[in-house]
């Protein structure tokens, strides 16, 4: 088993989970995460003032699959999660971890 974690752009999560869930993965939990990679964060006016925004909005994404749909899921979520044609600078990154046994509780 392999536990997918994705962190994205907010506003591609309900275009992401559908197009799991059409696939026939809609096991998924979601979290708010914050952070920043490339992009070092961006800068803001308000009032007059400039401030730099640091940590950006994002929301983490994490399903376990079978070693076998793992290559599936991740085109999935690279298909459904870039905000371009080619996909831009901080629209998320795929992390894979292996799962040696997974537990449900009760």
């Amino acid at each position: 088993m392999i536990l997918i974690q994705a962190i994205i752009q907010p506003i591609r999560l309900s275009t992401v989970r559908e197009a799991l869930e059409q696939a026939g993965y809609g096991e998924t939990m979601a979290g708010d995460a914050t952070g920043y990679g490339r992009q070092r964060g961006q800068v803001a006016t308000f009032r007059g003032n400039e401030y730099r925004i640091d940590l950006l909005r994002k929301v983490i994404l994490s399903l376990i699959v079978d070693d076998d749909d793992a290559d599936e899921v991740i085109a999935i979520i690279r298909s459904a999660a870039k905000t371009g044609t080619q996909g831009e600078i901080g629209d998320g990154k795929i992390f894979t971890i292996p799962v040696a046994e997974a537990i449900t509780i009760g």
